[in-house]
């Protein structure tokens, strides 16, 4: 009785981590060693998102749960999730950075903001600026007439400045 109560526990757990993240990149660690898969770790700790190994068994019970039972066709052989709470791009572009440069680990799939994601639109959200470098954009297309405007505004200025030329 108590390892279906921890079983049922951990679908929770995993059903909580589902409904709470902005994004989930689900990956196949295998031919990682032990340090390869502690320096991801520590990239995605460091980054505030969630990394684990559950059963595939348990996994599918919790998409189900969250209706996103299109990812049970990948949930086959070593999985490891990551759950991106605040960030949506952050998961994908650091997996996606590690995966570079260590060819062993395979991105399946995952779920960017409640929908099933294929692999090709988790690499397109990996290539996206970070939260802060959108805003810095954000900021910077807010500026740009207010910058033109003061450079028209200079430049009639200093025209009418300039000394008329004697004929």
């Amino acid at each position: 009785m108590a390892i279906i109560d921890e079983k049922k526990q951990s679908v929770a757990e995993i059903t909580e981590h589902f409904k709470d993240s902005e994004s989930v990149v689900i990956v196949d660690y295998r031919g990682l060693d032990v340090a390869e898969i502690t320096a991801l770790r520590k990239e995605l700790r460091d980054n505030d998102i969630t990394y684990k190994v559950y059963k595939n068994t348990m996994v599918r019970r919790a998409v189900d749960d969250v209706e996103l039972g299109e990812l049970n066709d990948i949930l086959v052989g070593p999985t490891a999730i990551a759950f991106g709470k605040d960030d949506v791009v952050a998961p994908a572009r650091i997996i996606y950075d590690f995966a570079k440069k260590h060819k062993e680990l395979e991105i399946k799939g995952g779920v960017i903001q409640g929908k099933v994601a294929e692999v090709d639109q988790l690499q397109e959200l990996s290539q996206l600026p970070d939260h802060d470098g959108l805003i810095s954009m954000l900021l910077s297309v807010l500026q740009a007439p207010i910058r033109n405007l003061a450079y028209a505004t200079k430049a009639i200025a200093e025209q009418k400045e300039e000394p008329e030329s004697a004929e």
